[in-house]
């Protein structure tokens, strides 16, 4: 049994960028049928439920998927930047200001939108688990409102994430 268990664990862990695109869609698109306020209503729907329970998943992949890409000092590729070293980032942004498409990979401009991205799911993982904690109570809604400025964010980013990742393909095949 702790066998298998340890095979699906590494199967996760070997893909869990697909797990994560695939929440994150299923997510964001089913968000336009949530109707939940304070709590899950009595008389919650398919999507809300499904939201939450989807929202649960994805928040523990993406604290995952946060450790595996900062581990054993991989920080570094995507928040070099908080430990000084600009000097990828500054030169992708001055290329970039020169009309100069910024090379992926390294600890420049791409990777460090990625460790924003990260973040950024994390964020709003974790502000909607903490609205569910603290639904029915006074500040429940409050908690929704943080979930959604990061949920909003985060969908900014893969705006740009698939911007980017396809430029970067265009990019490969000249």
């Amino acid at each position: 049994m702790m066998t298998k268990l340890r095979s699906l664990c590494r199967v996760i862990m070997a893909q869990l960028h697909v797990w994560i695109v695939v929440l994150t869609i299923l997510l964001v698109c089913s968000s336009p049928w949530i109707f939940m306020g304070r709590r899950i209503p009595d008389n919650a729907s398919f999507w809300d439920y499904l939201h939450v329970y989807l929202g649960l998943a994805c928040t523990v992949l993406g604290i995952l998927f946060l450790l595996s890409n900062t581990l054993r000092g991989k920080w570094h590729q995507y928040f070099g930047w908080l430990a000084g070293d600009w000097v990828q980032l500054k030169q992708d942004i001055v290329g970039l200001a020169k009309g100069k498409f910024p090379v992926a990979g390294g600890k420049g401009l791409f990777s460090a939108i990625e460790g924003i991205g990260m973040l950024l799911l994390v964020a709003t993982g974790i502000t909607g688990l903490v609205w569910l904690i603290v639904q029915g109570t006074p500040t429940a809604l409050a908690w929704r409102g943080y979930h959604q400025v990061f949920a909003q964010a985060f969908i900014g980013f893969l705006i740009l994430h698939l911007v980017l990742a396809a430029s970067h393909i265009l990019d490969f095949i000249r």
